[in-house]
């Protein structure tokens, strides 16, 4: 066993934990499998895992209800790994505290990906003073806003915004989320909010707003910025 970090995989195909073992273990990472929910709670309470990659349909319980169950006591990042790929089931996950959702079939290297950016958001750091991502610099102490190193005049919802999304870098962010975050939790139905204010942040901060390299829209779900 190396020194990575430890992975359970909750999945009831057999092929699936399979190729994930093989996939995982060639990157570092110690794999622990699972095949049910029950089984897959205990386990997290015993194991501890650095991650959880946890499918939706399993034999005993929903991997909804095992995500709910998890998060009651614990912080550990979980991905879902899901032929669902309807919105609907998307938004609960992400709502009931997934960090991610990914469907089935999916790319080994982008699982990766995801599974790196939710690591580096379970551990407990600073959020650093100057953020940077491709042509767009923020300067938190300051609040100052910059693309190509010229200042940016965001209003304070707008601000607002462009924290929240750095904060969960790289991560879903649901519309209910953003608008309770943001505006607060009597205005998480107004989905035009989110239209209005996002199109004016791309507008602010893209190169082409048209297609936006920086803020992407996760369809039907909500937006991720992308690192």
């Amino acid at each position: 066993m190396t020194d990575g970090p430890q992975i359970l995989i909750v999945d009831d195909e057999l092929q699936i934990r399979r190729f994930l073992r093989v996939s995982l273990e060639a990157n570092g990472y110690n794999v622990h499998e699972s095949d049910a929910g029950h089984d897959a709670i205990v386990k997290t309470a015993q194991l501890r895992p650095d991650l959880v990659i946890l499918d939706m349909g399993l034999p005993d319980m929903d991997g909804l209800e095992v995500l709910r169950r998890i998060r009651e006591w614990s912080k550990t990042p979980v991905i879902i790994l899901s032929v669902r790929d309807n919105d609907r089931d998307k938004i609960a996950a992400l709502d009931a505290g997934a960090d991610d959702y990914l469907t089935k079939p999916f790319s080994t290297e982008e699982l990766l990906a995801r599974m790196r950016v939710a690591q580096r958001h379970a551990q407990p750091q600073e959020q650093e003073a100057i953020f940077t991502a491709g042509n767009v610099q923020v300067d938190f102490a300051r609040r100052l806003v910059t693309r190509n190193g010229e200042p940016v005049k965001l209003t304070p919802t707008e601000y607002a915004l462009l924290r929240l999304l750095i904060q969960h870098a790289g991560r879903v962010l649901t519309h209910r989320q953003i608008l309770k975050e943001v505006w607060g939790p009597e205005y998480v139905e107004e989905l035009h909010y989110l239209r209005v204010y996002f199109a004016q942040l791309r507008q602010k901060l893209e190169d082409d707003p048209t297609l936006p390299k920086l803020i992407l829209t996760e369809p039907g779900v909500g937006y991720r910025l992308q690192t």
